[in-house]
């Protein structure tokens, strides 16, 4: 892989993950389309370390908000609503890790990576995902914040991301946005709630996989590339939603979807 590749990708990667358009789906379509070596598994999970450090930086404060207020909630028995926060992240995260291991271990049998069935699922995947996003951002009601959210509303989010997991081109982040959507959750404590959720899940995913890293000059600059972009994806994107909805996203989705579909019959 080149530096420029590694650029141009780790750029793809954080324009895409922070918004619910799927990276995976555009990790995949553009070095098919160039007709690009394809990525290394090793390669991807270190792009998702540049957006995680986004993440992580972004929403730094919060995180060490709720990590003193979870450890205060089971020790000082204090509550708040960091701590309750906190541990329904954690009650959440645990079973949609576990049904996401599951699930995706089966989607690579049934969708073999870089082959046409595995194309075609993403181009209908997120043809369908932007439907369905699109009329539940519009008929939904922004009824809870971010601080109002219950256990029920976060574990049906948590597990929302296997879906992401079983269906390439679906969007970890634009699965849970839609799920949250349709639970009346806000657009930008959707946005909020779904950027913590996956801190933990992207964080496992890298750890397990340092022993595969190859720390070239590549790598680091794909890394960095994700990085900077994402925490400026995540700026915007938190501004964004404050007035703005999730329709633009939904509109991109079904068009990049119905071009790779042209694509490969022209192919």
């Amino acid at each position: 892989m080149t530096i420029l590749q590694a650029l141009i990708l780790g750029i793809i990667q954080g324009l895409t993950e922070l918004l619910p358009v799927s990276s995976s789906a555009h990790l995949a379509i553009f070095p098919w389309f160039f007709q690009w070596n394809e990525i290394p598994e090793s390669f991807d999970i270190a792009l998702h370390f540049g957006t995680l450090l986004a993440i992580s930086l972004f929403f730094f404060k919060d995180w060490i908000a709720l990590i003193k207020g979870g450890f205060n909630q089971v020790v000082k028995k204090e509550k708040s609503v960091e701590g309750k926060i906190f541990w329904y992240l954690v009650i959440a995260t645990v079973p949609a890790g576990i049904l996401s291991l599951i699930l995706d271990k089966l989607s690579e049998k049934i969708f073999p990576t870089g082959s046409n069935i595995y194309i075609i699922a993403i181009a209908v995947a997120l043809i369908v995902m932007g439907i369905v996003l699109y009329f539940v951002d519009k008929k939904a009601k922004s009824v809870t914040k971010y601080e109002e959210i219950s256990l029920t509303q976060a574990v049906l989010i948590g597990i929302s991301q296997a879906i992401a997991a079983a269906f390439p081109g679906v969007s970890r982040s634009g699965i849970t946005m839609t799920v949250a959507r349709s639970l009346k959750v806000d657009r930008e404590s959707a946005a909020k709630y779904s950027f913590l959720l996956s801190t933990p899940i992207i964080l496992a995913a890298v750890i397990f996989s340092l022993d595969a890293f190859e720390f070239s000059l590549a790598f680091v600059v794909g890394v960095l590339a994700s990085f900077v972009v994402g925490v400026i994806v995540i700026r915007f994107l938190m501004q964004y939603l404050k007035k703005g909805s999730f329709k633009i996203f939904a509109i991109y989705r079904i068009i990049l979807g119905a071009i790779i579909l042209v694509l490969l019959n022209v192919r």
